[in-house]
């Protein structure tokens, strides 16, 4: 069944997650901590997604990094899109 609108080809979904995590968190290390990685591993994943758009997500500064406009317009739909998954994941394995 094809599925309306086409899924665009795209990022690795980690890098959607790192940088969703990222938004929410306010930085690289705070995400990396949530997620079990390295700030470095969050940042190379950002980048990736970043170069991808061919724009930038965050501004990245000596104490730490902010969302640019981009950034900050698009967060919102990233958390609300991985809290989905993750209730479709729950409602998954409670009715399995």
């Amino acid at each position: 069944m094809p599925v309306k609108p086409p899924r665009p080809r795209g990022p690795h979904l980690n890098a959607m997650r790192f940088f969703e995590s990222a938004a929410r968190l306010g930085g690289f290390t705070t995400a990396a901590e949530e997620l079990s990685v390295t700030p470095g591993a969050i940042s190379q994943q950002v980048k990736a997604l970043e170069d991808w758009i061919g724009a930038p997500l965050f501004k990245r500064r000596s104490q730490g990094v902010e969302l640019t406009a981009l950034g900050e317009s698009v967060a919102g739909e990233f958390e609300d899109a991985f809290d989905a998954l993750g209730s479709a994941l729950h409602r998954l394995r409670a009715e399995a």
